[in-house]
């Protein structure tokens, strides 16, 4: 009997911290459009997976009548659940609940699931909805962030750390995500910004929106923050889910293998690249003629579209994709498209992802605005990325590769373990008629016909230099290929590096150009 009745003690103390901030906190985030904290773990996990930790914790802060306050899970809700029967851990920020606020207990709570997931070594999904740290609690809560964010980096290539944005996510708050490898948003629900509306135009006078700002467009537009926006929190679940599916769960394992299958017969690669290499061409088509059931999952879509960034399969396994974008910008690189290929390449690198790099470009964007910008630095950060990847590396040489740009897109140069080139692959120092021009600029200007002797003189040049065999006679290029070739060449170069083993030297780290 006395069982029982501590039984259902312990039932109504649950019942009493699931209902978070009480009905009318729940109905206000209900009519923004948001699920509340608890709803989202669970529609984001396997049904009946989730299991909580730390329900019961309470602050301890005694200031500003805070002794006199009941919160509820203090405004996080921890656990570890499955996604497709494998294990993860979670926490989720409850905006019902002060605001989501951040506070001591409410930072070792999530601190506590990181470890968690760190020792356990399961991927680290962090739902936030807050409105930064609780004031009340003054340096105990940036202290709860300096934790959260040395946990965040001590995990960094470890575990795979996801963070969702599904609410506010202001100040100190927002350098946890930014710290994390994918960032998820949901347009009009998420906000990331370091200093708020109200603040800009108090110092700066002037007058802005919370979503002009720092919205989900914003993020995946312009600054890049966000690798993958939602219109809905449930479109949004469903990437992570299928993110998930890609990854290996730590970096000690592979990416789980799949069913392989034939890519769809209406991507056929001797169709997609136009004869005219000046005309473009969407290189997701190439992507999709030779990656299994051609399903190809892109990474920040919306941000530096010259260079295409994502996950596909080849014979069921898990390989990342960088590939230049020729319907953007001629495929170049610049500042963005730089970071955004070289931070990709580092995650495939540091969780075991081979990389499999499509070459087309002119090279390095050129102009004031872009040395400015520090196009050096930026650039750099490729050839670093790949140069320090040890993963199995495949190249292959659609159409342009000139100068710089040549070398860093994944070229034997940088120790790419196979590169291939189709015949339309012109791999040369700078593009025929910028080359012309300047080899035979005297023969060009004392010519009676300038413009026959510019022609003739490009033509001259492509024939010596911009195709891909002078480069294949150097042993730079192993085989030139026809492009029906490139899924049965790549997946037995796939095999073959299957056990690939290298030895770098041994340092603490080295120093990328950040």
């Amino acid at each position: 009997m006395a069982i029982n009745k501590k039984i259902k003690e312990l039932q109504e103390k649950r019942e009493q911290m699931f209902r978070g901030g009480g009905e009318k906190a729940i109905e206000k985030q209900k009519a923004l459009g948001k699920r509340t904290a608890r709803e989202r773990i669970m529609a984001l996990l396997d049904e009946n997976s989730f299991n909580e930790y730390d329900l019961f914790a309470e602050h301890e802060a005694r200031d500003f009548d805070m002794d006199k306050k009941s919160l509820p899970t203090d405004g996080v809700i921890i656990g570890s659940g499955t996604i497709y029967g494998a294990p993860v851990a979670v926490f989720a920020q409850d905006f019902t609940v002060a605001g989501g606020s951040l506070g001591l207990m409410h930072s070792r709570k999530i601190t506590k699931i990181m470890d968690h997931a760190l020792k356990m070594r399961m991927p680290l999904i962090g739902i936030n909805d807050s409105g930064g740290a609780r004031i009340q609690e003054g340096v105990n809560s940036l202290a709860g962030y300096g934790e959260i964010f040395f946990r965040n980096t001590i995990s960094s290539g470890v575990i795979p750390q996801i963070s969702v944005i599904l609410g506010p996510c202001a100040g100190g708050a927002v350098y946890s995500p930014a710290l994390t490898d994918f960032v998820f948003v949901v347009d009009n629900i998420s906000k990331m910004f370091i200093t708020g509306p109200e603040v800009i135009k108090t110092v700066l006078g002037e007058e802005i929106s919370m979503e002009d700002l720092g919205g989900a467009q914003v993020h995946s537009e312009i600054t890049g923050n966000a690798h993958f926006f939602a219109t809905s929190e449930e479109e949004c679940f469903d990437q992570i889910k299928k993110l998930i599916t890609f990854i290996p769960w730590n970096n000690s394992l592979k990416a789980k293998p799949f069913e392989q299958g034939e890519p769809n017969p209406e991507f056929n690669i001797n169709k997609i690249v136009p004869e005219d290499p000046t005309l473009p061409y969407d290189v997701k088509d190439v992507i999709r003629a030779i990656v299994d059931f051609s399903d190809f999952f892109e990474i920040m879509e919306l941000y530096a579209k010259n260079i295409v960034i994502g996950f596909g399969r080849m014979g069921g396994r898990t390989i990342g994709f960088v590939a230049n974008q020729p319907l953007e910008m001629a495929g170049v690189l610049d500042v963005d498209s730089s970071d955004k290929a070289a931070r990709f390449i580092r995650y495939c690198d540091a969780f075991n992802i081979p990389i499999i790099t499509l070459v087309d470009l002119p090279g390095y964007l050129p102009g004031v605005d872009q040395e400015h910008a520090g196009v050096i630095r930026h650039g750099a950060k490729v050839l670093y990325a790949y140069s320090e990847a040890t993963v199995p590396k495949l190249t292959v040489i659609i159409r342009k590769a000139y100068g710089g740009g040549y070398i860093a897109m994944g070229s034997r140069h940088l120790r790419a373990d196979f590169v291939f080139a189709w015949p339309s692959a012109e791999i040369a120092v700078m593009g025929p008629e910028g080359a012309a021009n300047i080899i035979f600029r005297k023969e060009i200007m004392s010519s009676d016909d300038p413009d026959g002797m510019r022609k003739q003189k490009i033509d001259e040049y492509k024939a010596k230099f911009a195709n891909p065999y002078v480069a294949a006679s150097r042993g730079y290029v192993d085989a030139v290929i026809e492009p029906s070739e490139t899924r049965r060449l790549l997946l037995h170069s796939l095999a073959v590096s299957e056990n690939k083993s290298i030895q770098m030297p041994d340092k603490k780290h080295g120093l990328p150009p950040f």
